[in-house]
Parts: structure tokens; C-alpha cells; sequence
């Protein structure tokens, strides 16, 4: 039987749908629709899920929604200084905000991992609201809206809490296991890709946003500079991996001292996993899943080298090396259902030790290796910024054909994803936003200057 082929205008009523009002106005959009199970947080806005339906609608001109949005989470966030070890920082974003009634009015109650599974914060939530604060002021012009004091505020907190000096010396941040998207044990925690590529373009975010008409402004923007340089070179010198760089890291000497040395993380040769060394095609490569003392994670993680792309984290020779893996790696990455979150997942007794057993990130389901078609939006983007639009029609195409006959679910299951994840909820909002936004992509590529961000000469890397 052939599958019913998606009209962009029925999938754009199931966003709509989603859309929930707090004082009569739009606000946001509930994470699921599933009518078959209990709505648990699925009822929640998820600031991380609403990204890519807030660009739709940035495209679409439906700016209010969007607008609503950034002013609710930002009143949410926190701002009293702490010294308990219970109560979330000052500058921290919310992962999720709902409604609720109280005494007969309405109020917004934001969860910052007090109620989430592993009570794990959201590291990402501030960098992905400086992302969208960025894209609305590029949309409607309107920077007098980001120059508000309390916007400024906000931004400036969220600053204070990355930047701030803290017991390491890398210019990566340093976060927990299940702090983003990766949200439950996946051996992810130190200094893992997708929060350096968010961290990046939140700066340059933050940069562009700021005010510059006094003293202490200039002290943010200096201080900005300064990492983005920093963090740049770190990522691209340390973090790419190629057919070139894993003959130097197998040919590593340990145990070096001083300043000048090659192996100045420590890899131990021994610690290339044999997988890599078959799968690493002759030409192309990727940015490490991670980075650390006596530690390279050569897991590919999708999200993170997208975004690294779209956010020109990566270099343009490295950026046309990531295209180029995936294109080379087609089966493995995008398979049937664009596209695995992280290839290729943890197995066996490794799985046992990494994930602790998890039985939800079973072995090339969910975390662990599933496909989730929520990132066929920064797929395409990244296709269409780095002149490959065939590639994103394809990736599309094999989305196209199936997602409304699966019912939208929020990720699959397999090596090549032609299961529907064993515990997916169906109608999954930012499953609906992310194929339609890459459509909208596709189609309108003009669009793309939402989202990315050029190479900045400007941005001094610096050796460390």
C-alpha cells in the first residue's frame, strides 16, 4: 500500500495545535499530542523542542508567539544569588514552563530539573533562548526589543554563568551527563560537542545583541571576543578527527610534559576503538564527540557537528568534511529516518557500563543511536549552507514518505530506522516543526540567515 504523502498544510494545523495561550495570548507549544498515553511533561513548553516551530513561525511573520515566548522565559529566569546546593544559579533558563491555576489565576511554572528524570539542569536552555532572541531581532528589525534593561540583564546573567572562572582551564565548558537534548547517561558528561557548538553561537548571539554605550558592555564584549577566539581554535585544532588525525593519534607518545608536545591531552593509541578506524572514510571527517584528560570520544554526535557547521565553529575545510562524511556514511547516519542522533551506539557490556544499563537507551534505540526526525532541520540547513541543497531534498524525501503514516513519532528505533521507537510518543511537536522547517528551508533558502551565522575574521583563534 502506498504511503500517504505529507501535505505541509495539514502538518502546519498539527503545529497550531500544539499552541497553548497564557493570558489570552500564544505562548508556546506543548511538547506532545499523543492522545494513547498519559501527558506526564509532554503538556510542558520545552524551551530546547520549540526552536524550530518558533522559526516557522519567525518565517511565516507570526513574530507575536515568538516574542511572547522570550519575554514568559525570561521572567523565569532565575536571578537570586545561592549558596544552596537545591536551588538552580542565577542566569539559569528553564528546560520546560507550563500553566497552572492557582487561587483562580493563571501562572507560569518553570522546571529547571527539579521535577525532570536524573534532576539533571538544562545547561542548553539559556544558549538556545539567545539563539532565537538573535533570530527574532534578525526577523523584525527590532533591536530595541533585545536593548530592553531586562533583556540586557538576562543576557548578561547568562554570561556571568558560563563564563565565570571555574576549576578547569579549557575554553570549553565543562557540564553533566543529561544537561541537553542527551538527556539521561550516555557517557556524554565533560565537554561534549553539541554544548560547544551552543555555546558558540550563543556568544556570538550575545555579541551581536548587546549594548556597546558603556563601560561595563564593553567589559561583556571583551570578555566575549576573547572566548570565542579561544574556543574556536580549541574545537578545531583538538577536536577533528580525519583519516590524517587518526594516524597521528595512533602514532601518539603518552606521557608528555611541558609546553610544546603533540599529545597534550594524554590519548593513549590503544584507546582507538577499532570501529572508527574501518568506518573513518579516505576523504572528509567530523568533530570528536567529546574531549578530555586521557579521553577522545570518537562517537559521531549529529547535532553537535550540524550545529558546528551552521554556527561556522568549524572551519569551511571542515565543514565541507563533515557534508562530506555524511554523504560518504549515508546507511550508517541517515539510513531510512534522518538521522541518528549518535553513531554507532554502545553495545554489550559497554553499553552496561556507559549508560548503566538503561533500558530506554537500549542498544540503536532512542539516545542510543536512534534516528529523530526533529533533526532534519539542522540537516538541511547545514546541506543548504554548505551548497549541497540535493542532499537535503533527499533526506526530505526519505522523511516525506513516511511521517504522517507513522503518526509523527518523536524518534526510531534500528541501525537503519525503520522502527518506530519502542517508547515514542506520536503527534511529537518538534517532530512536526523539524520536517516542516526544513521543507521550509529547501524551499526558501533565503532563510538560512535566521539560523547561521558567517566565518567572522574578526574572531582571533589563540593557541592554549
Amino acid at each position: 500500500m502506498k504511503r500517504k504523502e505529507i501535505n505541509p498544510a495539514d502538518a502546519y494545523a498539527l503545529l497550531e495545535n500544539a499552541i497553548f495561550c497564557y493570558q489570552g495570548e500564544p505562548s508556546g507549544t506543548v511538547a506532545a499530542h499523543d492522545p494513547a498515553l498519559d501527558a506526564l511533561n509532554y503538556d510542558q513548553c520545552f524551551i530546547r523542542d520549540f526552536i524550530s516551530g518558533a522559526l516557522i513561525f519567525l518565517i511565516k511573520g507570526k513574530t507575536e508567539i515568538v516574542k511572547n515566548f522570550l519575554i514568559h522565559t525570561l521572567a523565569l529566569q532565575k536571578h537570586e544569588k545561592r549558596m544552596d546546593c537545591f536551588e538552580p544559579g542565577p542566569g539559569l533558563m528553564p528546560a520546560s514552563y507550563k500553566v497552572i491555576y492557582e487561587d483562580g489565576k493563571e501562572e507560569l511554572l518553570g522546571d529547571f530539573g527539579n521535577h525532570a528524570i536524573g534532576r539533571v539542569p538544562p545547561v542548553d536552555s539559556g544558549f538556545w533562548w539567545l539563539f532565537l532572541l538573535r533570530a527574532y531581532v534578525k526577523k523584525t528589525g527590532d533591536m530595541s526589543f533585545a536593548h530592553q534593561p531586562e533583556f540586557q540583564e538576562g543576557i548578561k546573567l547568562i554570561l556571568e554563568l558560563c563564563l565565570r572562572s571555574r576549576f578547569e582551564m579549557f575554553p570549553t565548558l565543562l557540564v553533566p551527563d543529561g544537561s541537553f537534548m542527551i538527556d539521561r547517561r550516555m557517557g556524554v558528561y565533560g565537554h561534549p560537542l553539541e554544548i560547544q557548538s551552543l555555546f558558540y553561537m550563543a556568544l556570538r548571539s550575545a555579541r551581536e545583541l548587546l549594548r556597546s554605550d558603556n563601560e561595563e558592555d564593553s567589559s561583556y564584549l571583551q570578555a566575549i571576543n576573547s572566548r570565542l577566539g579561544s574556543l574556536r581554535y580549541h574545537i578545531r585544532e583538538y577536536y577533528w578527527l580525519d583519516l590524517k588525525q587518526l594516524n597521528e593519534i595512533h602514532r601518539f607518545e603518552s606521557n608528555q610534559f611541558g609546553e610544546n608536545v603533540a599529545n597534550k591531552f594524554n590519548i593513549y593509541p590503544r584507546s582507538i576503538p577499532h570501529w572508527v578506524t574501518l568506518w573513518m572514510p579516505d576523504r572528509g571527517g567530523y568533530l570528536a564527540g567529546n574531549l578530555g584528560p586521557g579521553r577522545i570520544d570518537f562517537r559521531f554526535f549529529s547535532l553537535g557537528n550540524l550545529l558546528a557547521v551552521l554556527g561556522s565553529l568549524s572551519s569551511e575545510e571542515e565543514s565541507q568534511g563533515i557534508i562530506q562524511l555524511i554523504e560518504e556514511r549515508w546507511s550508517d547516519l541517515v539510513g531510512r529516518m534522518p538521522i541518528q542522533i549518535v553513531f554507532p551506539a554502545v553495545e554489550n557490556l559497554e553499553w552496561e557500563i556507559v549508560t548503566g544499563s538503561d533500558p530506554k537507551n537500549y542498544p540503536w534505540s532512542y539516545h542510543n543511536g536512534g534516528s529523530w526526525p526533529v533533526l532534519i532541520w539542522p540537516l538541511v540547513a547545514a546541506f543548504q549552507k554548505m551548497g549541497r541543497p540535493e542532499l537535503g531534498q533527499k533526506a526530505l524525501d526519505l522523511a516525506g514518505d513516511r511521517l504522517i503514516a507513522d503518526e509523527w513519532p518523536e524518534y526510531y528505533d534500528g541501525k537503519n530506522g525503520r522502527l518506530i521507537g519502542k517508547e515514542a510518543r506520536r503527534y511529537q511537536t518538534w517532530t512536526i516543526s523539524g520536517y516542516l522547517l526544513g521543507k521550509m528551508l529547501q524551499e526558501n533558502p533565503e532563510s538560512l540567515s535566521l539560523m547561521s551565522f558567517d566565518e567572522d575574521p574578526e574572531i582571533q583563534g589563540c593557541p592554549v
